[in-house]
């Protein structure tokens, strides 16, 4: 387990985080150029080693349900990826909305549509299928047989 100390050095590394001392001598960081209203990265650094990184609702990560990730037991190389993958979250536009019906030669529909942070394939009200990205489901779909309206 990495110290306070040897954690604040990781964090510090990022040039794009604020640091915002708070009470019983724990640390925030902050994203000011955050997209989002979410601004705090780190959250609750405390001498002892505890703390949290908000990643929202990336799938890659188990979050609490206020998106944060405890990173008491990450190693140097967790806490770096942790944090890349944070601010990558924190500074990509949101996918746009898209929900289009796709359609084969029998002239069946299916209907593709972007549920943060799914891609879910619908019959009707039906959920037929769920991908994590546009790609799988694209892939998906032209495998059936299906293309995409023009």
């Amino acid at each position: 387990m990495l110290t306070f100390e040897q954690k604040l050095e990781i964090i510090e590394s990022f040039p794009e985080l604020a640091r915002k001392d708070v009470s019983m001598k724990r640390v925030n960081f902050h994203y000011e150029e955050s997209l989002y209203d979410k601004k705090i990265v780190v959250y609750h650094l405390h001498p002892n080693g505890n703390g949290f990184v908000y990643v929202g609702n990336l799938p890659q990560y188990e979050a609490d349900n206020k998106g944060f990730v405890n990173i008491r037991d990450f190693s140097e190389k967790e806490l770096r990826s942790i944090l890349a993958d944070a601010l990558d979250y924190l500074s990509l536009e949101p996918e746009p909305p898209y929900d289009k019906t796709w359609s084969n030669r029998d002239n069946v529909k299916l209907d593709l549509v972007y549920e943060e942070p799914f891609w879910n394939i619908y019959t009707g009200k039906n959920l037929e299928e769920s991908f994590g990205t546009f790609s799988d489901a694209e892939d998906y779909l032209i495998d059936q047989g299906f293309k995409e309206p023009k």
